[in-house]
């Protein structure tokens, strides 16, 4: 199925670039590329342009905010191919990608929430170490040790070390017995990849969002990040309305099974 260019109205690139904030050389390779219908051709060989093909790159103007111009051009060729299938399944995985970032997001936030002083722990059902997180089960120049840890995080041992190996917790050497010590950063640390492990998280999913919580200094200052991830995910959001809306009015055209001209001598 191939859109029907004869739409009356006939405009020269120039014309489309001015209307969009665009070089004349950004629509014809736009053009190239499958974003736009093939152009007409004047007996001069002058390409020619339609209102058609100006709801073509609105569409993909709107769908880049909200999809990344990976992923709006892949939709914009798929509908001038007439695979409205694919193009409908491309969107699809943007916003199941959305979805994933919109829980990962909430995750975050109710790992740290478990971060906030006076926050119940959950140190694990049976865990006869679990109460002892106090000065009992401290080193001597301060922190904790690996074992008092685990039973308070109710978790084995070698699952953190696992974690240290993973780059998640960053325990120091006690100078005198050579035992790993966890100090409150590294707690803090061991405390959240915990809560994202039970939420299903890898190690290697882990990882980027404890690098955020060190490199921000603590957990309060990401909670200014964590609301800004939040506006860029509802900004998101409300574009891919936008790009469907746009898509949406290009799709409503009539289409035709007529191959346009310019493809017809393109392919002689």
């Amino acid at each position: 199925m191939r859109r029907n260019l004869q739409s009356g109205e006939r405009l020269r690139p120039v014309d489309l670039a001015r209307g969009h904030g665009l070089s004349t050389q950004a629509v014809r390779n736009y053009e190239e590329a499958g974003i736009l219908p093939a152009a007409d051709r004047t007996p001069h060989g002058y390409r020619t342009y339609t209102p058609l093909h100006a709801r073509a790159l609105r569409a993909f103007s709107a769908l880049l905010p909200g999809h990344g111009h990976r992923t709006a051009a892949s939709i914009m060729r798929a509908v001038n191919a007439g695979a409205v299938d694919e193009a409908f399944r491309l969107i699809d995985e943007s916003h199941a990608q959305l979805l994933d970032d919109r829980r990962t997001l909430q995750a975050v936030r109710a790992a740290l929430h478990e971060l906030r002083p006076g926050a119940a722990s959950d140190t694990g059902a049976g865990s006869s170490t679990g109460a002892r997180s106090g000065p009992a089960a401290a080193a001597e120049n301060g922190g904790t040790f690996i074992g008092p840890l685990a039973g308070r995080l109710g978790i084995r041992t070698a699952t953190l070390r696992k974690w240290e190996q993973a780059g998640l917790v960053s325990p120091r050497r006690d100078p005198r017995t050579g035992y790993r010590v966890f100090d409150a950063a590294a707690v803090r640390d061991a405390l959240l990849t915990r809560q994202l492990r039970r939420g299903g998280y890898l190690l290697a999913e882990i990882a980027p969002l404890i690098a955020q919580v060190r490199a921000a200094g603590g957990v309060e200052p990401l909670e200014g990040a964590l609301g800004d991830w939040h506006a860029r995910l509802a900004a998101r959001g409300r574009a891919m309305l936008t790009g469907a809306a746009a898509l949406d009015a290009y799709l409503g055209e009539p289409l035709s099974s007529a191959v346009p001209a310019a493809r017809t001598a393109r392919s002689g």
